[in-house]
């Protein structure tokens, strides 16, 4: 089996349900939307969510990414940078016990926390505070991390930093892995479209939802998929409930989202997408198992509140015919 490493910033999840979207609009939080903060929000926030009941779970897109493929039973490492806190000693114990190779560096500043809040639709919203996260530099990486892998996965919350991002890159060419791109956020590809036409000129595989395709091209899932392959070697455009339209390796076809009978909460849907179609590419699995792989885990991650699926689902997707005995764990 093939390894993936992935790097992105470590981030602890506070999670909130909320009964309307009158707290969004109270600290100017667009539904559905990314918004990076500083200390003083990041305070603000904590004081909102106070007298809120709320959970705690480790985040990041790609973290949430890498954790599913080592559940899956897959064989994951990840680059990060955390605080010299508790929050930090968190996000590092729950990684080492779930089997992931981690290269955490540490930073002076606090660890970073993603304040997210739960629309009774499903949709989430992040008010992300970097802290420590924000400190993984360029000089942080070396030649040696990257050995031993086969794909290296990026989040596109990175992008702040494109001195960061394009030494990582290089360094996987450089050792031979292929390299995976997630747009992250419409936003975020909205706010620096030039680096991201840069980024996928230099990915092999590139993950978007809808509405970073349509930003990013211009057009609908089909034409904007059709549109990144011809610079990558697969596009995945996640559809929502409509599935997830893939095109790559002479191959074009559509995947149906996993029906579900309702949707708790959209946090990490298209995180454990990846993860499934990167897991299913590791073991050799055809494009098709790929998809319905990725389908099967965002159908379930969208049924429960944060990332955290109960074993009895997790029990239930390493069952699926779609992974093979052997890789049961």
């Amino acid at each position: 089996m093939k390894r993936i490493l992935g790097i992105g910033n470590a981030l602890v999840d506070v999670l909130a349900r909320i009964d309307n979207d009158k707290i969004l609009n109270e600290l100017s939080l667009p539904k559905g939307s990314m918004q990076l903060i500083d200390e003083t929000r990041f305070r603000e926030f904590g004081r909102v969510m106070e007298s809120m009941d709320t959970e705690r779970a480790t985040g990041g897109s790609a973290a949430n990414t890498i954790l599913a493929i080592a559940r899956l039973g897959g064989q994951s490492g990840f680059i990060g940078k955390i605080g010299d806190d508790e929050t930090g000693r968190f996000f590092a114990d729950h990684f080492r016990k779930s089997g992931v190779e981690v290269c955490l560096k540490r930073s002076a500043q606090a660890s970073g926390v993603a304040s997210t809040f739960i629309s009774p639709d499903g949709e989430r919203t992040f008010g992300t505070y970097l802290g420590a996260a924000a400190d993984l530099t360029a000089n942080d990486l070396d030649a040696s991390i990257f050995q031993g892998y086969d794909y290296f996965y990026v989040e596109g919350y990175l992008v702040q930093n494109h001195a960061l991002i394009d030494r990582a890159i290089g360094l996987a060419h450089e050792a031979g892995l292929q390299v995976c791109l997630d747009m992250a956020s419409y936003n975020i590809v909205e706010e620096d479209y030039d680096f991201f036409v840069h980024l996928v000129d230099r990915a092999d595989i590139v993950f978007a939802n809808a509405d970073e395709a349509r930003v990013f091209t211009g057009k609908g899932p089909h034409e904007a998929a059709d549109e990144l392959v011809r610079t990558c070697r697969i596009a995945v455009v996640k559809n929502g409930k409509k599935g997830a339209v893939i095109r790559g390796d002479g191959q074009a076809f559509d995947v149906p989202a996993l029906d579900v009978p309702h949707v708790v909460d959209t946090t990490a849907a298209g995180d454990f997408f990846a993860a499934g179609f990167l897991y299913g590419l590791s073991d050799g699995a055809p494009l098709p198992g790929c998809a319905e792989l990725g389908s099967l885990l965002a159908g379930q991650v969208i049924q429960v509140a944060g990332t955290r699926l109960p074993e009895a689902v997790w029990d239930e997707v390493l069952a699926s015919p779609l992974l093979s005995d052997s890789d049961k764990v």
